[in-house]
């Protein structure tokens, strides 16, 4: 990516001219708590606007609202909520993702196909509508410039932290700006076409061209990582773009059009990113480079394979650069490759030339894979394709943290909802 005259700023999704937000406490997960769990974001004026969901063939039920609602690409607010993710739920999750657009909708005088729907949290439980529904009016009510980092907060279930940035640019004379949140610490696998991701920005850009630019920057951002090899059933990415910077209609081909494509992947891969270093606890943050590869398909089945294999993160939780694990995972990867070309590298130091075993001392390469962040290097040596994915390694603690959901069940079974 060539250098973009960007800085950033506070303000997350609300830097961008025009963009309000809010957050309540709706008590989703458990009413005994004050949480914030449901989110708006608005913009004031119309807007154009694209957006990427999960592949998984298990779609929850806002996910199939909001693909059906951005069909028409003038989506102008955003409804979120943690807790619980409305998926596996049937007809009455599509009616009730459906029921929170249209309530937002009329209190903002919109269209409810100009409500986008997005949830995350436990899979098969209904949505608790019965303190959804009353928190909506507050939730418009409440729309303000200064409240982004809310939205940020309110999206979080396993997130340690929230996660926003916001950059200001000179595109055309004119100042604009891109403002993004973003949640996310499992179910992360590659393959968006439980994580979430809303982008703003000012910008004046047609819906074609925000659609082409949002598609490839997705695709060299969220679709390069993975911390646990599961694809969620509500992973979506929604960009809203209301041309309120005053500048001209971005048009494609031009040094404008590859500014901005090229900010906002780089709003996308800090997010991308920031997902995998807040992992569920993991404790290494990898990164796994393919080089030489025959095509584009080769080295991206090599660098998933590795980036995703149980046993590799296992060895690098322990510390241990075990680099036949890294090999055996380029075996398998369905790749075309020639097993005495692989050139393997931890960090900056060779583990592994031509197949074999590499003369640098296992203590050097144990102190780099000791380290909370190093890369990986995989050099086929048969073309010039190449694919990189970010990565963690595998803890005992993660098996801990996801061994029971039932207190989701709990609460579910006393406000009705289940009998089980």
């Amino acid at each position: 990516m060539s250098t973009t005259p960007f800085r950033k700023i506070p303000g997350g999704v609300c830097a961008p001219k025009g963009f309000l937000a809010n957050a309540v406490s709706a008590g989703i997960k458990n009413p005994d708590t004050e949480r914030l769990d449901l989110a708006l974001i608005y913009s004031e004026v119309p807007c154009v606007a694209a957006g990427t969901f999960t592949t998984n063939r298990v779609k929850a039920a806002p996910v199939r609202v909001s693909q059906a609602h951005l069909r028409d690409r003038d989506v102008q607010a955003i409804v979120a909520n943690s807790g619980n993710a409305n998926a596996c739920t049937g007809v009455t999750g599509i009616q009730d993702a459906r029921k929170s657009a249209k309530t937002v909708a009329k209190a903002l005088g919109l269209r409810q196909s100009q409500v986008a729907v997005c949830s995350t949290g436990v899979i098969g439980l209904p949505m608790p509508m019965l303190r959804i529904e009353p928190k909506l009016p507050e939730l418009v009510s409440g729309l303000d410039p200064k409240k982004g980092t809310e939205v940020a907060q309110a999206i979080m279930t396993s997130d340690t932290t929230h996660k926003e940035i916001s950059i200001s640019m000179d595109l055309d004379g004119h100042k604009v700006k891109i403002g993004a949140c973003a949640k996310g610490a499992g179910m992360i696998c590659p393959s968006m076409a439980t994580m979430l991701c809303f982008i703003t920005t000012d910008a004046n850009i047609g819906r074609t061209n925000l659609d082409k630019a949002v598609h490839d920057a997705v695709e060299n951002s969220f679709n390069r990582i993975t911390i646990d090899g599961d694809m969620s059933t509500n992973d979506s990415v929604v960009v809203l773009a209301n041309g309120e910077s005053g500048m001209p209609r971005i048009q494609r081909n031009s040094k404008s059009y590859r500014l901005f494509r090229e900010s906002l992947e780089f709003i996308m891969l800090e997010m991308a990113k920031s997902l995998v270093r807040d992992g569920e606890r993991v404790t290494k943050f990898v990164t796994v480079k393919v080089n030489g590869a025959r095509t584009y398909s080769d080295a991206k089945k090599v660098a998933e394979a590795v980036a995703n294999s149980a046993l590799v993160k296992s060895s690098w939780n322990g510390n241990d650069p075990n680099w036949g694990r890294i090999i055996h995972a380029v075996g398998y990867s369905r790749a075309m490759i020639r097993e005495e070309l692989i050139d393997i590298h931890i960090g900056s130091k060779p583990a592994c030339i031509g197949g074999l075993e590499a003369k640098t001392p296992m203590d050097e390469l144990r102190k780099t894979v000791g380290k909370d962040k190093f890369t990986i290097t995989i050099d086929l040596h048969l073309g010039d394709a190449e694919y990189t994915v970010y990565t963690s390694d595998m803890s005992p603690e993660y098996i801990d943290f996801n061994r029971s959901e039932y207190a989701y069940w709990k609460q579910a079974r006393k406000d009705g909802l289940t009998n089980q």
